[in-house]
């Protein structure tokens, strides 16, 4: 334990944003750098627990209170080899992830919590700038051959583990840049892409091969896959999305979030200079009151949107935790994110009724009205209507579950009862040698999830494989029947 009673002597203390009229004008990230004395008081400030709900809360079971610890007392080489020890990736985590550790941290139960992500990233950024993050080259090579079919966080995991335990891993990548959500999902302001690239370098010197525009089932034919690997991992993510199928979809000027999310990270990336989907001068509403949502915010702030309106079908969180939704449980409050301080206006318990058509196949509003929660059902409240002017809407509603196509078919994998892949405790689907991790297996969710999974999916790839494995596995997968 770092100090004491460093928990009594300082508060809870976050990076600092950047301005909101100096930000807006670009895409760099949010946050200014971290004073490094006030990072050590918040290293300080963890209580080491007897029983440290955080590594329970994080689904890595990440080590919190060593690298606390380690970085109040200063070693801070030590600190990412503990950090590294249990997440592949956190620069990504450090920047992306809601962090449920903070959630379940003791000192959580009646003060703020220690700011254990802005630790996490800290230790990761200097290990980055003083040269500690190093390839790990394997020893010995194995011989087998495995496909990594997905280039996101958790195909990213699983392909370091396994390449790293001496097999020959290639990732193959449908897009035409490697890192899936990361890369063309995640706003350059919430995580700059030169993270991401550096960390693949590292995995290239490692051993690992990417392929680009390399789409399974078209591109690249699945039974010539199978035949020339011995073990295939299905990471394609839960990328069906949620659509709103009322009166009025089929106008102009809708588009879901991963239709134009994309499009700004292209822009950011030098393919073209101009916004295919540009929020300048317009009326925006998002419908759907999540990180998705938020990301559809910023970027249409940083176009000049004239008014962004994001809708939620639930009613507004609590400001505090409510006796269902006790420590350590993950914190369902109401939060501002760095996009909802830019601008815009949220509005909670209302829903779609139908979009309102120009005249000339676009969408000029959206005829809404409240809801009450009912007996497990969204009830409408009479008298509530109202019509808001939407020149451009985005659907932000989540996904639900892998897209279905003709390869997976060809593969012959089974789907469960959420249609999400089937897999079994070691992350193999029905197909002996078929594996799947991430959100293809488990539906949408975290990218510290992902990252877990990866992990733990490599340890059973790697038994199977070889009959035994020395990669570790943090969690217990996510199993359910196959059907």
């Amino acid at each position: 334990m770092g100090e004491t009673t460093g928990f009594l002597q300082w508060g809870r203390t976050g990076p600092t944003r950047r301005p909101v009229q100096i930000r807006l004008k670009d895409w760099k990230e949010v946050y200014q750098p971290f004073d490094s004395s006030l990072l050590n008081q918040q290293a300080g400030r963890c209580m080491d627990c007897g029983i440290p709900f955080c590594n329970n809360g994080c689904p890595l079971g990440n080590l919190i209170p060593d690298w606390n610890d380690l970085v109040y007392r200063g070693h801070w080489e030590e600190a990412i080899e503990r950090l590294h020890a249990t997440n592949n990736f956190p620069e990504f985590t450090g920047r992306l992830c809601p962090a449920p550790c903070e959630s379940a941290c003791v000192l959580g139960i009646n003060q703020d919590p220690v700011s254990i992500k802005q630790v996490e990233v800290e230790i990761i950024d200097r290990a980055w700038s003083e040269g500690w993050v190093v390839p790990q080259i394997p020893s010995t090579k194995t011989g087998k051959r495995i496909a990594v079919i997905g280039s996101g966080p958790a195909g990213l995991a699983v392909a370091q583990q396994l390449t790293r335990a001496g097999h020959d891993v290639v990732v193959l990548e449908r897009a035409d840049r490697v890192g899936g959500l990361l890369r063309y999902g995640i706003p350059e302001f919430k995580m700059e892409k030169k993270h991401l690239d550096r960390r693949l370098e590292q995995m290239r010197e490692e051993g690992t091969e990417f392929r680009v525009n390399a789409d399974v089932g078209g591109a690249v034919d699945v039974e010539v896959l199978r035949a020339s690997h011995d073990a295939i991992v299905l990471a394609c993510g839960a990328t069906s999305w949620r659509d709103l199928n009322v009166p009025g979809r089929e106008l102009k000027g809708i588009h879901q979030a991963m239709e134009y999310l994309p499009i700004a990270n292209k822009v950011q990336e030098g393919d073209f200079s101009d916004f295919a989907i540009d929020a300048k001068d317009k009326n925006v509403v998002i419908i759907g009151g999540g990180d998705t949502g938020a990301d559809c915010l910023g970027t249409a702030l940083r176009q000049g949107a004239r008014q962004v309106l994001q809708l939620e079908i639930m009613p507004r969180p609590s400001d505090d935790r409510t006796s269902g939704n006790p420590w350590p449980q993950y914190a369902m409050v109401y939060k501002v994110s760095s996009a909802h301080e830019e601008g815009g206006e949220r509005i909670y318990s209302v829903n779609t009724e139908r979009f309102v058509d120009d005249g000339n196949g676009n969408v000029r509003a959206l005829l809404i009205h409240e809801v009450e929660f009912v007996n497990g059902t969204f009830v409408k409240k009479e008298g509530t209507d109202q019509e808001i002017p939407a020149d451009l809407v985005f659907l932000a509603m989540g996904f639900v579950g892998p897209e279905k196509g003709s390869w997976l078919d060809q593969l012959g994998v089974a789907f469960d009862e959420r249609g999400n892949v089937a897999r079994d405790a070691s992350y193999q689907s029905n197909v002996p040698g078929v594996f799947v991790a991430g959100d293809m297996g488990r539906g949408q969710s975290l990218i510290v999830w992902a990252i877990a999974e990866g992990r733990a999916c490599a340890a059973g790839v790697d038994t199977y494989l070889m009959g035994e494995t020395s990669l570790p596995a943090p969690i217990p997968p996510t199993a359910r029947p196959l059907v």
